[in-house]
């Protein structure tokens, strides 16, 4: 029997599980409008408020009197770059990556996501291993089911649980990959990246770091978990973001000149789609030029994040991790749905986080702290959430 799509929404309903769009508007530093009431915005990826920096959007754009309007500042490539879409502005862009990593050869991408689904399954053979942590980004488990590799999913930073799989496969596979995020976007937690290094060496293996929630944040450089532990050289690929962070759109992978040549002609998420166009190109690069100098934005997150979490921890509320990302885990749907709505009533934009996004009995709010906000804009916080979990419970 065929179940139909509006039977499967239904059920959705009745599970809280359903989804829709939500437009903003009237975006102002941390805060936005939402059907028509001001907000303080604890559910964005802009992590270091660029994208609500008027001055800075003003700044970029008095660049579009200097000339070469379109080539720097059009709206369209009008292609794929493997055929007319490539233009001075990308390559640019790589250039300038590339040396920020030590000389890496760099490839963009449209998004993360086009990076995730497009490089590995260039990558890897049916002889080949992938060994994923489960709790890599849906991107990554998507581009693992588009590979013809084998694919094995190891515990949560688990790296006794990898070493025992590792000693297992790893003679029985042409290639292996250890793919993970270095910090994971639903908890906030970040990986070992020592010890996955070690493990990379000690088994010969190739390890992919996917550092879309961490380029920005992280390092003397800005450039991530990889600049702050000093290891870039040790990551086979790393794949960073323009979208969080930067407030921007596309990604980057960095890799050796090899790796790169072989996803420019394999790669199907490249080969086959339009191009960025010059304008968001060039906000890219004039963003991430800046990033060594925005270590006082960085520092500051780090101590909002810091007592934030303190806070929930000591109102006894289930939080996690250590980064800007700041779960706090209500468990059942129905109550975190209500509750997101009591906290949007209170001046907070706070949605509720489902399964699947998260395993079942885990729904949660995902708090995303940004650099343009401060303390007292979010002190309450702790206490409104400890208030009304005990009056539902």
């Amino acid at each position: 029997m065929i179940t139909d799509y509006k039977t499967i929404l239904d059920h959705l309903k009745e599970q809280k599980g359903f989804r829709y769009l939500r437009p903003l508007d009237n975006h102002d530093g941390p805060f936005v409008r939402y059907k028509g009431k001001r907000l303080l915005n604890l559910t964005s990826n802009d992590y270091l408020g660029l994208g609500g920096d008027l001055g800075l959007l003003k700044s970029f754009y008095k660049q579009t009197e200097t000339g070469n309007l379109i080539d720097r500042f059009g709206l369209g490539s009008c292609s794929s770059r493997l055929l007319t879409g490539d233009n001075p502005a990308a390559t640019g862009l790589e250039d300038h990556i590339s040396g920020s990593y030590q000389n890496k050869a760099c490839l963009l991408f449209n998004s993360g996501y086009h990076a995730n689904i497009g490089v590995l399954p260039a990558l890897t053979k049916k002889n080949d291993l992938i060994l994923s942590d489960k709790l890599n980004h849906a991107s990554i488990h998507d581009g693992l089911r588009l590979s013809r590799a084998k694919c094995i999913r190891y515990n949560h930073c688990d790296y006794d649980h990898l070493r025992s799989i590792l000693i297992r496969e790893r003679y029985n596979y042409n290639r292996v990959y250890i793919v993970t995020e270095s910090v994971f976007s639903m908890d906030g937690d970040c990986s070992d990246l020592h010890q996955l290094v070690e493990l990379k060496q000690e088994f010969e293996t190739m390890l992919y770091l996917d550092e879309a929630h961490a380029v920005g944040l992280y390092g003397p450089n800005g450039l991530g978990k990889t600049d702050e532990s000093g290891i870039t050289r040790e990551i086979d690929i790393i794949m960073g973001t323009f979208g969080k962070a930067l407030a921007g759109l596309g990604a980057y992978v960095v890799s050796n000149q090899v790796i790169r040549d072989y996803l420019v002609n394999h790669s199907r998420s490249l080969i086959f789609t339009t191009a960025l166009p010059p304008v968001v190109l060039s906000w890219n690069q004039f963003v991430f030029q800046r990033m060594g100098d925005l270590a006082d934005k960085r520092a500051h997150l780090q101590r909002l994040s810091n007592r934030l979490r303190a806070a929930f921890v000591g109102k006894k509320i289930t939080t996690g991790g250590s980064t800007n990302i700041i779960p706090v885990i209500i468990g059942d749907n129905r109550r975190c749905i209500d509750l997101a709505a009591v906290l949007r009533e209170k001046g907070y934009l706070i949605f509720p986080v489902r399964p699947p996004a998260v395993p079942a009995g885990t729904a949660r709010f995902r708090l995303s702290l940004c650099a343009s906000m401060d303390w007292s804009q979010i002190s309450e916080l702790p206490e409104l959430i400890s208030i009304h979990m005990v009056s539902d419970s």
